[in-house]
């Protein structure tokens, strides 16, 4: 008997410490997750220009060419990505400062958004980017719907937003990646990555789209063709082809089969190659061969890695999202220099910290619930 309760005591204390040590971990990842990213505090300190406009890169450098990029220009793409993390983050403060920048800087006379600034403040370019504009649009409403302060004067500078893409950003009756309000030209490309679906929804709720033009897009994607695992890039509006890229960004698989949830057609085929592919080299490229499903490049994007995560979420796949989570936070640690940066080299692209930011945030809610 005496042996029996020293055996029962001692696997008593056995069960006892592991669900003490478990409880721990448990307690050590909630709060790892619940606490403040450290990327935010890099974006602010790091990556913001005096006058508050977020900055595309680390380095300052000249911008050679209107359309191309560079050093502290700040771009309409992380204007929305920051907008969309306030409202993620219930961070109202946060969404108020960046409206005052999308007002003060962005938006022009004409009521469309300049897709890129100089670093003080100043529009080079007389042309948008339909995908920012639904980004920020989708925001606006977001917000106008989360919080009652400023709601009116979100609302008007959403329609005024949605009424400029609805009269001259399109072109056969299609929404199109781009309108030159210089010349008057309009793009005759869509890419799917501007199917933002979600902002579409939230623009039809607040009656600023032209009935059935959801239903429309919705359509595009549930019928999109693919080549078994990856997307096309673009859909052609006059001759309605669908072009692919020889070689696959993941970003831009990523942001379409995000969109895609929001249909009943699911990126199931995409999600099993990619969670394949992680497994198997436990990391995932950023550029494919699509011949070959093999990787065109060597080096990992963090922005995959935050689309994958808000993928995982958005699947209701909660133990991916922690495995992505914790290969992606790896990465911002490589340059001591800059704690909570995703830097590479002394330079990194403000999307590839928004969108790693993005999907850590979306997971931080599902684990709270």
């Amino acid at each position: 008997m005496k042996r029996m309760n020293r055996k029962t005591v001692t696997w008593l204390v056995i069960l006892v410490v592991s669900i003490a040590a478990a409880f721990i971990i448990f307690m050590k990842e909630r709060f790892v997750m619940n606490e403040l990213s450290p990327t935010v505090s890099f974006v602010q300190d790091h990556m913001t220009n005096p006058n508050g406009l977020l900055a595309s890169y680390l380095q300052d450098a000249k911008s050679e060419k209107a359309d191309i990029v560079a050093g502290r220009e700040a771009l309409s793409e992380s204007l929305g990505l920051w907008m969309q993390y306030a409202v993620a983050k219930n961070d109202q403060a946060l969404f108020e400062e960046s409206y005052e920048l999308l007002t003060t800087y962005f938006l022009m006379p004409q009521k469309y958004i300049a897709w890129k600034l100089d670093a003080e403040g100043k529009s080079h370019v007389t042309t948008n980017a339909l995908g920012d504009d639904f980004r920020i649009v989708g925001a606006l409403l977001k917000a106008a719907d989360q919080w009652q302060q400023g709601r009116e004067a979100k609302l008007a500078t959403a329609s005024d937003i949605s009424r400029t893409l609805t009269q001259s950003v399109q072109n056969k009756g299609y929404y199109v990646d781009f309108h030159d309000f210089g010349n008057g030209y309009s793009a005759d490309m869509l890419s799917l990555v501007y199917v933002d679906l979600p902002s579409l929804q939230l623009m039809e709720k607040h009656e600023m789209l032209e009935p059935g033009t959801y239903a429309k897009y919705e359509s595009m994607l549930k019928s999109m063709p693919d080549d078994g695992i990856f997307y096309p890039k673009t859909f052609n509006v006059g001759t309605k082809e669908y072009t692919y890229d020889d070689t696959v960004n993941l970003i831009d698989q990523l942001i379409v089969a995000n969109h895609l949830t929001a249909t009943s057609r699911k990126p199931d085929k995409l999600i099993a190659f990619l969670k394949k592919e992680f497994n198997t080299r436990h990391q995932l490229p950023g550029q494919y061969k699509r011949s070959t499903r093999t990787p065109a490049v060597s080096y990992q994007s963090p922005s995959v890695y935050g689309l994958a995560m808000l993928l995982a979420v958005q699947s209701g796949d909660p133990k991916w999202a922690k495995q992505l989570y914790k290969h992606m936070i790896s990465m911002r640690s490589l340059d001591a220099s800059y704690p909570g940066g995703y830097v590479f080299s002394g330079n990194t692209h403000m999307f590839d910290n928004l969108f790693p930011l993005l999907g850590e945030t979306e997971l931080q809610k599902l684990l709270k619930k």
